[in-house]
């Protein structure tokens, strides 16, 4: 009350201090008519409404009255009212100062209210643009108390789910903010404002549905805004919400997909070696007349498909063990060469009579790889450029230097790949649409041979043009590259 006083008295000394200048300015230095000094006053006292309100404005007005009769009504120097016209003037110009201080003051308040409202306004846009970055259900729970707080410049804020009977706060627990009055706020269901205690309460509702409240302390915001933030708050958690559920709605049915790949791959690949050893089996067993020749044929394709089936059982055991990084690297300086030598060495059998044209700069540097592992992806990108180009064409081979890398690419003149598919090929088990029937293969080659060279802290990649063929990349780190490590 003393602050209030205090602070009121001074605007009241200077109202009358203009007033007490505007008469001493017209009676003593300059003489005007009287409707110029009533102007005068008037705009005097609409000034002062509009900085400091009516009460102020009203008491300008009966001091413009009484110092415009003194000083420049007839008789001057008395307070007396000689011509009954006068009377009306006064009147006139009292009625018009305090209606003009009013109209006045209520502009300004009304021009405070709209800015008032625009920047809340613009307080709730940044909000739900924060709301909209979070993540996941957890993370924007945790985060809507300290957005709050950032966004609206309040003191504290809490949030309460009455689904998890949990309080999410944006700092230290405070008594004005306790688990109690948001749990009573959802169970009446109504916004409470304490201007007092500047604090608001607000039902975050979900349409009829009430799903929790917000506590707010050090500053008190409109109904209009709080309401606002109850439902924003509300929207963003079932949207978050959704969206998990959707991904694992998604994640369900990518399962389903991968599970149906193995399967058709599994079924497809192990029943056309178990076919034919099942078939050679079965005539041995049959005719035991058959020559040695004819013996001998059958054990050979026995052998050549179980052989088959191992290393598909291999293929699915070595995926499993790069995913769970159950495996060392014994990272040496190895040349490029050699580590192709090796797995064209390992590939000869398939490869038959393709012509291979390998190009490798003599000034190139050592990589750091583990022999044994490159050598298998470099294999598995080999086999893959054989199964998926023409027979007579060749496949390229070349290395370059680029930077602190090694990159190595293995090029065919297959029929390429689709765009849509560039980004799948290095997924497990997946298999081009137009080739999944036509070439054998599990679809583990290209994610084994990805999974070693990023273990190498290397990359693989691939460029292809329709009807042209393909690319494969990889980058293995050079000799002395800094910061490497096994």
């Amino acid at each position: 009350m003393r602050r209030l006083f205090a602070s009121a008295v001074p605007r009241y000394v200077v109202s009358l201090g203009v007033v007490a200048g505007i008469s001493y300015l017209y009676s003593d230095l300059f003489h005007v008519n009287d409707t110029t000094i009533a102007l005068t006053l008037l705009l005097a006292v609409l000034a002062v409404s509009t900085l400091w309100g009516t009460a102020v404005s009203i008491a300008m007005s009966v001091a413009g009255v009484l110092a415009f009769n003194y000083f420049f009504l007839p008789p001057i120097g008395t307070l007396t009212i000689a011509d009954p016209q006068n009377w009306v003037t006064l009147f006139a110009f009292l009625v018009t100062a305090i209606t003009g201080g009013q109209l006045s003051s209520h502009a300004k308040r009304q021009a405070e209210e709209a800015n008032r409202r625009r920047r809340e306004v613009e307080k709730l846009y940044d909000f739900s643009r924060k709301l909209l970055s979070a993540g996941h259900a957890g993370e924007l729970l945790n985060a809507i108390p300290r957005q709050i707080v950032d966004s609206f410049e309040v003191g504290a804020a809490a949030l309460f789910l009455a689904e998890k009977q949990k309080v999410y706060r944006s700092g230290a627990d405070i008594p004005q903010l306790d688990a109690e009055r948001l749990k009573a706020v959802v169970a009446r269901e109504e916004l409470r404002i304490d201007p007092a205690q500047s604090l608001c309460f607000v039902p975050v509702r979900l349409g009829v549905r009430t799903v929790g409240s917000l506590g707010i302390s050090g500053q008190t915001l409109s109904r209009q805004s709080l309401e606002a933030l109850g439902t924003l708050i509300a929207i963003a958690i079932e949207r978050t919400r959704a969206i998990e559920q959707l991904g694992k709605t998604e994640a369900v049915q990518e399962g389903e997909r991968l599970k149906s790949a193995l399967l058709d791959s599994i079924t497809h690949d192990f029943r056309t070696p178990l076919t034919s050893v099942k078939a050679s089996v079965t005539s041995l067993l049959s005719d035991p007349g058959l020559g040695a020749d004819q013996q001998r044929e059958l054990l050979t394709i026995i052998d050549e498909e179980t052989n088959r089936l191992n290393a598909l059982v291999g293929e699915a055991a070595e995926m499993a063990q790069l995913e769970a990084g159950q495996f060392e690297l014994d990272v040496r300086a190895h040349p490029i060469g050699s580590i192709v030598a090796a797995a064209l060495d390992q590939t000869r059998s398939l490869l038959g009579k393709r012509p291979v044209d390998v190009g490798i700069p003599e000034d190139i540097p050592l990589v750091l790889a583990d022999l044994g592992r490159a050598k298998e992806a470099l294999a598995q990108l080999i086999v893959n450029a054989h199964l998926y180009s023409p027979p007579a064409l060749p496949i390229a081979i070349r290395a370059e230097r680029v930077g602190n890398y090694v990159l190595t690419s293995v090029a065919d003149h297959g029929s390429g790949i689709e765009e849509m598919e560039m980004g799948l090929i290095f997924d497990k088990f997946y298999r081009g649409k137009d080739q999944r029937y036509r070439v054998q293969g599990t679809g583990m080659g290209l994610p084994i041979a990805k999974a070693i060279i990023e273990a190498h802290g290397g990359t693989i990649g691939v460029v292809s043009q329709l009807g042209h063929g393909s690319v494969f990349t990889v980058s293995l780190p050079a000799e002395r590259v800094p910061g490497f490590r096994s």
